[in-house]
């Protein structure tokens, strides 16, 4: 029988350091993190190194790993230890000129899951992903664990509700979002309360249009490390909702903190059969949502 109730846990952290102090870092945090009773545990995007993508520079793809390397063999080692489920995105190496923004899904037994890797690639000033990453190419899948069925998208994704619905249409009950989002330091003043209500408001609406719990786990701290340039601050304010977008935990602006939370299928359930937007979805009306532009 499935759990009918599971705490999850996102892990907020300052990651601007080299790949091995990182990787001891967060293996510290999962397991304190597990040691609050958090049984399926998300770190941040690209867990491993700062973040990169401030510019287009053939010499980070040398932060980049193959599948079941450095990473696969720490995290799933902990998770088999520890009994719990890691959610762990890293800079993956397909292949030589092939690289994906991805995430492994370990289950308690420490074995994959399943793999996510992210399928929209943004291209903004300070934000040059696309130089770097090719587009996901696994889908939007929903990953059966020993703990729940959860989803993980990452970051960019999060500003898609077709991604949200896919991924909550094949059953998952938590929709995971690691993410690596801040403000650009000269803009923060003008435009900074409006940008993070934004991202708080679309990752609420998908968890009241899915009726699922939603979880974001940010990064924190200014990461300026290119000459001339302002960097990076990025804003934390992690947090985890409930199926009708309700705040059950939010984090800081700069402060590294782990939040737990309860998921509770009978509540889910319940949400559902009262707000029942999965029955009443007029499919038969959506074909066009594939095109790119109704002309």
């Amino acid at each position: 029988m499935p759990n009918k109730k599971y705490k999850i846990a996102v892990i907020q952290l300052n990651l601007n350091d080299v790949a091995e102090n990182n990787l001891k870092k967060c293996l510290s945090w999962v397991r304190d993190a597990a040691s609050q009773g958090a049984e399926v545990i998300s770190l941040p995007e690209l867990y491993s190194s700062h973040y990169f993508c401030q510019s287009e520079d053939v010499d980070n793809f040398a932060l980049a790993e193959p599948l079941y390397s450095t990473s696969f063999i720490a995290f799933s080692a902990l998770a088999k230890e520890l009994g719990v489920v890691i959610i762990v995105p890293f800079f993956e190496k397909r292949m030589a000129g092939i690289y994906h923004n991805s995430a492994y899904i370990i289950d308690t037994d420490g074995l994959e899951a399943g793999l996510y890797r992210k399928m929209h690639i943004p291209d903004d000033p300070h934000f040059y992903e696309k130089f770097y990453f090719t587009p996901g190419d696994l889908g939007f899948k929903a990953f059966p664990t020993n703990k729940g069925k959860i989803g993980t998208l990452i970051c960019w994704d999060q500003w898609y509700p077709e991604g949200a619905r896919l991924t909550a249409l094949q059953g998952a009950e938590v929709l995971f979002y690691p993410t690596a989002i801040g403000w650009h330091p000269l803009e923060k003043e003008e435009y900074g309360v409006n940008q993070h209500g934004a991202w708080m408001n679309v990752m609420k609406g998908h968890a009241v249009a899915n009726g699922v719990y939603v979880a974001a786990a940010n990064r924190i701290g200014l990461e300026k490390y290119l000459p001339n340039t302002s960097g990076i601050e990025f804003w934390g304010s992690s947090f985890i909702a409930g199926p009708q977008g309700e705040i059950l935990a939010q984090a800081s602006h700069d402060k590294e903190e782990i939040l737990i939370a309860e998921v509770d299928l009978d509540l889910q359930e319940n949400v559902r059969q009262n707000w029942p937007f999965f029955r009443d979805r007029r499919i038969d009306a959506f074909g066009d949502i594939t095109k790119r532009a109704i002309d």
